[in-house]
């Protein structure tokens, strides 16, 4: 008999014990795993006593609860749709006076640059004026502690960063998080807990597609946690501007 997950859950209620036997209430945890760990209730199934996702996707208990585990290296990493082309090879970051003007933010940026420039990939990052430029983006300023930037569009990135001046009370390691973190934008990386802000926000729910999409990278499998990504919605004051293993292995699938 096929039954929706929906199904299985409320037949079986809080307390598994009246579900009866021991398979239903392995396959009830293994249904609710599944949901936390950001799987539609509606793709998931119980057919002759196992649970599948995607018609065809058998799950068991430990595969379950290995999606849900907090370690460093199951964090999930999610682009946009559109990403920035393999012809282009150096992307210049064009600081304003008024940016150069905040010591911290101009370090922060030479130590972002390195971030990206040590992991081999398709493209440089280079501090401008500069030449050779494959694309540019200016590094503009803003008010308060934080960051915005843009996606990319048309196989270029996104082509303005701004941070906020008040970032310049913290150290150079956040300013160094930030930055990295918007530039991460740029090449079409979505915040980790776009599905939950609350996550690393403490608050605040799902940013949806935003028209621009939201695709799992391969390699990073669902979880979301406090510290687990320099692209989680939210910073802390104790950031060290560091990629995580997770956050490498997203650079290094995508370029």
């Amino acid at each position: 008999m096929l039954k929706k997950a929906a199904v299985l859950v409320a037949s079986c209620g809080a307390l598994m014990a009246s579900c009866g036997t021991d398979l239903e209430s392995k396959n009830q945890e293994i249904v609710s795993n599944l949901v936390k760990a950001g799987f539609p209730a509606d793709d998931i199934r119980v057919v002759d006593d196992a649970v599948y996702v995607g018609l065809d996707a058998h799950v068991t208990l430990e595969a379950s609860r290995e999606m849900l585990q907090t370690d460093k290296g199951s964090q999930e990493q999610y682009r946009t749709t559109n990403l920035v082309s393999s012809s282009v090879t150096k992307i210049c970051i064009n600081p304003t006076s008024t940016f150069n003007s905040y010591s911290r933010l101009s370090q922060g940026l030479d130590l972002a640059i390195q971030n990206y420039n040590a992991l081999g990939l398709t493209f440089t990052l280079a501090r401008g004026p500069t030449t050779g430029c494959s694309a540019n983006i200016t590094a503009q300023t803003m008010s308060g502690a934080g960051g915005s930037a843009g996606f990319p569009s048309g196989g270029r990135p996104y082509g303005t960063i701004n941070i906020g001046t008040g970032l310049n009370s913290y150290s150079v390691d956040v300013n160094e998080h930030v930055i990295t973190h918007e530039l991460g934008h740029t090449i079409g990386f979505r915040h980790s807990d776009y599905y939950n802000r609350s996550i690393s926000c403490g608050s605040g729910g799902n940013e949806g597609t935003a028209g621009v999409g939201a695709e799992l990278i391969p390699g990073t499998p669902p979880d979301a946690w406090v510290g687990g990504s320099i692209m989680n919605s939210c910073f802390r004051s104790t950031e060290t501007g560091e990629w995580t293993s997770s956050d490498i292995t997203a650079l290094n699938a995508l370029y």
